[in-house]
C-alpha cells in the first residue's frame, strides 16, 4: 500500500526543482523549507545573526554595523531603514 502525503503549499516549487535539478523530491522539499526559513527571519533576527557572524569573522563593530546597514535593504522584504544607533540597540538592548 502506498503512503499518501498531504499536499504542501509549495509542491509546485518542489516539482520545479525536481524537474530542473538533479535533486530527489525529499531534498528539493528540504531546500525549499530552508530557503523559506531564511527569508522568514525578522529584521531584528537578521541583525543579531549577521552581527554574530561578522564578529566571529574578526570584524570590528563600526565595520559590522556599516555592513549590516548596507545589507538590510537587499533582504527579500526590506525592513524600514535603521540607523546605526538602532542597529546597535537591537544587538545590545
Amino acid at each position: 500500500m502506498l503512503e499518501r502525503r498531504s499536499p504542501s503549499p509549495h509542491d509546485d516549487l518542489v516539482d520545479h526543482l525536481v524537474r530542473s535539478t538533479a535533486l530527489p523530491r525529499g531534498e528539493a522539499a528540504r531546500v525549499v523549507l530552508d530557503v523559506l526559513a531564511y527569508f522568514d527571519e525578522t529584521a531584528e533576527e537578521f541583525v543579531r545573526r549577521r552581527h554574530r557572524e561578522l564578529q566571529a569573522g574578526g570584524a570590528a563593530n563600526p565595520e559590522i554595523f556599516e555592513r549590516i546597514a548596507a545589507e538590510l535593504p537587499h533582504r527579500a522584504v526590506a525592513p524600514p531603514e535603521l540607523s546605526l544607533r538602532q542597529l546597535r540597540r537591537i544587538v545590545y538592548g
